[in-house]
């Protein structure tokens, strides 16, 4: 600290005031008396006060911050998780347990995992508490859990059963601590089978004697008797675009729209428009708590999409999309190459 010396006027004498260790030393005076002291005193601090605050404000000046600027936040990218259904696809002898598959997303860096319920063996409260513990423990967070199920049906006892086997799913999912599943609408049945229903671009015919608009009303219906349970669970109703009446925007968006429930929102598929996505996903977009991010490296099991993730990535940054990003391998190269491939991918897109 370099040392200074003030030279103050005292009661007509000259006197020498120490400034250089920051503080003021007052020597006392002969001839002044007890108030000039004090007076002094009061204007040395004000001098020192009006200059340090001059000093502060010219560094300010000279960052280009005022004091009242707060520093801009930058916006975080969205939590990317994987599904379970990533690491089997259905493949022969490649079904892999829930846990080592949260074993496998802690390893490459996912923040969360998305359960896909039919891979899970085991439904006892026991092993989903097992699971639970397992997740925790690896820093992974049960984000999501897909769930099958269909309510396309004019027979109401088909429609009764699938609701159901949707509220017990809902309890399975409450009990994992997840907040989403993943819900389907259900299809006509009139293809023969799901690889037909791939071949024909996943359009199929209404069944005869019906209407688009009775699958609707049954539809709207049944998910609207899930909702008191989804509510007392805190269980969100992740409706998604996959095949049925939900195949395109505007069916998916009806069903979601008639029944207009906080609990009832958009789980969004980024490989289940088939036909110019950007558009469609881009309707959907403001409506979408979660999306369902697929890739298919090594060509796809059913069809290869060569979806524009960066473009994808900026569709959901202007609607404010900040949910889970969760991907859905569905291609034939080995999960073990094409996972991490698609994770740099998708942190890129949705930094």
């Amino acid at each position: 600290m370099v040392s200074a010396n003030v030279m103050l006027r005292v009661g007509g004498s000259v006197k020498a005031v120490g400034l250089g260790d920051g503080v003021v030393r007052m020597g006392k005076t002969p001839g002044a008396n007890s108030d000039e002291r004090k007076t002094t005193m009061e204007q040395v601090n004000r001098r020192r006060f009006l200059a340090g605050s001059a000093a502060a404000l010219a560094g300010a000046a000279a960052t280009g911050q005022a004091a009242d600027v707060k520093p801009k936040s930058k916006r975080r990218g969205n939590p990317i998780a994987v599904s379970t259904y990533s690491f089997w696809r259905f493949k022969e002898g490649m079904k892999m347990p829930i846990e080592k598959c949260i074993d496998e997303a802690a390893r490459l860096g996912f923040d969360g995992v998305d359960v896909l319920l039919i891979q899970m063996e085991d439904q006892s409260k026991a092993a989903l508490n097992k699971i639970k513990r397992h997740a925790l423990i690896n820093g992974m967070d049960l984000c999501c859990m897909s769930t099958h199920q269909g309510y396309v049906y004019p027979d109401k006892a088909k429609r009764q059963r699938n609701i159901d086997l949707t509220i017990e799913q809902i309890e399975i999912a409450y009990q994992l601590g997840i907040p989403i599943i993943r819900l389907n609408t259900g299809r006509w049945g009139t293809s023969g089978n799901f690889d037909e229903l791939m071949a024909n671009r996943g359009i199929e015919p209404v069944l005869p004697g019906y209407t688009e608009d009775d699958g609707f009303k049954w539809v709207i219906d049944s998910i609207e008797k899930c909702l008191p349970t989804a509510e007392k669970c805190g269980v969100i109703l992740g409706l998604e675009n996959h095949w049925g009446m939900a195949r395109t925007p505007e069916g998916l968006l009806r069903i979601v729209n008639a029944i207009d429930s906080p609990w009832l929102q958009v789980l969004l598929d980024t490989g289940n428009f088939l036909e110019d996505p950007y558009d469609k996903l881009d309707m959907c977009a403001p409506q979408t708590v979660f999306m369902q991010a697929k890739t298919y490296y090594g060509g796809g099991l059913w069809y290869t999409l060569d979806l524009d993730y960066p473009r994808i990535g900026r569709i959901m940054k202007k609607h404010n999309f900040q949910g889970y990003v969760s991907l859905e391998f569905e291609g034939n190269e080995d999960w073990k190459t094409a996972v991490p491939k698609s994770l740099a991918v998708l942190r890129d897109a949705f930094a």
